[in-house]
């Protein structure tokens, strides 16, 4: 876990509790809000697992103890005022108890107007199939079928891409290009590397251009 917060320094309110926000650590999409308290935050530090106290229950649950969805910790930090953190997770299965990826996923959700945020949309769609994994899904198909598939199908496409640029017909590259980034960033979810990875290493190499 690369960050801890310094426990006795979370302000908990009056009932003891702090809001948990739980965030996909490759996609960046928020998954949940949830609450702890200090025997929860213990857990969650002690298993690398998410642990909440349910306010309705009245019982600390460990995500993921009935339906095995669990979430691998990655960081916890702790906002300004320290009574708030930021719980990023790597999910094994979907978030919501109805299934979906994110309790807050909504089917009429705005497209963003940002042509370049296609691209943190497709990722956060990718993750979304890969933890729900719905039928008649080409993504979650890909999935099933592992990372020698995932890997032949980028090599496949990269090909495609070869063609096509020889063939000098921009509207077939640009449609073999699309099908590139979508395997590689397939790929990119199967080995848990978020697309912000790639795009700080290219800033690094090009930021002072």
């Amino acid at each position: 876990m690369k960050q801890i917060p310094e426990l006795s320094k979370i302000n908990y309110d009056s009932n003891g509790l702090i809001p948990a926000i739980v965030q996909d650590a490759v996609s960046k999409e928020v998954l949940t809000l949830a609450y702890m308290n200090e025997e929860s935050l213990r857990k969650t530090l002690e298993t690398k697992e998410t642990w909440f106290w349910s306010r309705s229950r009245q019982r600390l649950w460990h995500k993921g103890e009935t339906s095995g969805h669990t979430q691998r910790v990655i960081s916890i930090t702790e906002d300004c005022d320290r009574d708030a953190l930021l719980v990023r997770v790597v999910p094994s299965g979907p978030a919501c108890h109805t299934g979906k990826y994110s309790c807050f996923t909504r089917p009429d959700s705005p497209v963003l107007s940002d042509r370049f945020a296609i691209l943190n949309q497709l990722e956060q769609v990718i993750a979304r199939r890969g933890t729900e994994k719905p039928k008649d899904s080409y993504t979650t198909y890909l999935f099933q079928e592992g990372v020698d598939k995932i890997l032949k199908k980028v090599g496949e496409e990269a090909g495609e891409v070869i063609i096509a640029a020889k063939n000098r017909s921009p509207d077939e590259l640009a449609w073999e290009i699309s099908d590139l980034l979508y395997h590689l960033l397939v790929l990119l979810r199967e080995q848990n590397l978020p697309l912000d990875r790639v795009l700080q290493e290219l800033q690094q190499r090009h930021g002072g251009d």
